[in-house]
């Protein structure tokens, strides 16, 4: 191997880097997809307009509503009007819950004789209804639960959230945006690399010098690897800074495994850039690999253990939910190499990447087809 060879073709890569002004893009994509998506995406649902029409007019209805009246999750107003006119303003959109408290709803409690709520929640989009359900469920549990209180013989539960306990929204999203934003913005880059040479003709001049395919791709890929191996530190700044998000691991292992992700996703454009022709199919083929796979199979939008058949497969492929695993682990849990499971994600991505480089080995061809 000539390390001068290398060199040369280092040097030359870089210069083309800094002259196309491509460079800016390696820093600014990434920065503005975490500060897009971290501000931008919220699971958690607030002042959800709710209407309550209360028929008892009773100690417990009241507390009831105060309790809503006194949550960041509703908007709530007391009506004294007919269920009919209230189901329409639900259709209307002008209320997302409808909350009905029959007569004699606390005398009956009293009595022990089985009692119900009507609820009725706006859930054309899915998961926001079943957010609002939860919400709603929730307020009416710790009611009952103060409700037992004044009886003896009863069961009081105590839980406590871990690992989030805040339920911020930003320590479940930022640290999920690592394995998008590694994933997409380096493949993006390096599947630029040799479809550039083959459309400007300059990839002749592999083909004809002595230089081997192993010194060719050493070289292409390192001053790509170099460059984005700084968006490691700038993006662990913006999560643990701006998004004030809790770091309980090890730096070193997210570092180590970032750095391992990263040559993941140069494997995988400089594979797309081995087999393609132009730059357009190149992107457009990149982007579909990256950046589908990296939304639904991050962890971000539903939990991977949540799927189920194709879904569960297709998700155990990308190396993205390998890689966010340790990074969940590294932020918010803080288990490190003493997790059996993160040493086997650990092994998973090391072979990833290894096969793939080997795989744009043998298509690299140093001659015309």
């Amino acid at each position: 191997m000539n390390i001068g060879i290398i060199k040369a073709y280092i040097l030359k890569e870089f210069a083309e880097l800094f002259r196309s002004k491509i460079i800016v893009m390696v820093y600014l994509m990434p920065t503005m997809i975490m500060l897009l998506f971290g501000y931008g995406i919220r699971m958690e649902v607030t002042d959800a307009k709710t209407l309550i029409i209360d028929y008892d007019n009773s100690k417990t209805s009241l507390s009831i509503i105060s309790k809503f009246e006194n949550s960041k999750y509703f908007k709530t107003e007391t009506l004294n009007i007919s269920e009919d006119k209230a189901v329409e303003l639900l259709k209307q959109g002008k209320v997302n819950i409808l909350i009905i408290i029959p007569e004699n709803f606390e005398k009956n409690i009293l009595k022990g004789i089985k009692t119900e709520i009507g609820v009725f929640i706006d859930a054309a989009f899915p998961f926001r209804g079943t957010t609002l359900q939860s919400y709603v469920e929730n307020v009416l549990y710790r009611t009952f639960i103060e409700f037992s209180k004044t009886k003896e013989g009863l069961i009081d539960i105590n839980y406590r959230n871990l690992f989030n306990q805040s339920l911020r929204d930003e320590n479940a999203i930022v640290p999920g945006l690592f394995g998008i934003i590694l994933l997409v913005s380096p493949a993006i880059l390096s599947a630029l690399l040799i479809v550039r040479e083959k459309e400007a003709g300059t990839i002749f001049n592999f083909y004809s010098s002595p230089v081997k395919k192993s010194e060719f791709l050493i070289a292409k890929l390192t001053p790509v690897f170099l460059i984005h191996s700084v968006n490691i530190f700038i993006l662990f700044l913006w999560a643990t800074y701006l998004f004030n998000v809790p770091f309980k691991g090890s730096f070193f292992i997210f570092w180590l495994v970032s750095e391992i992700y990263i040559f993941i996703s140069l494997s995988i454009g400089l594979l797309v850039s081995i087999v393609t022709r132009s730059q357009i199919v190149a992107l457009i083929a990149t982007i579909i690999i990256t950046i589908i796979p990296g939304f639904l199979y991050s962890g971000i939008i539903m939990p991977i253990s949540s799927m189920e058949g194709e879904a569960y497969i297709e998700a155990h492929i990308f190396p993205v939910m390998y890689y966010n695993h340790i990074i969940y682990d590294t932020f918010l849990i803080g288990q490190g190499f003493s997790s059996e499971k993160n040493i086997l994600y650990l092994i998973i991505l090391i072979f990833y990447g290894i096969g793939l480089l080997t795989v744009g080995t043998i298509f690299l061809r140093k001659e015309m087809k």
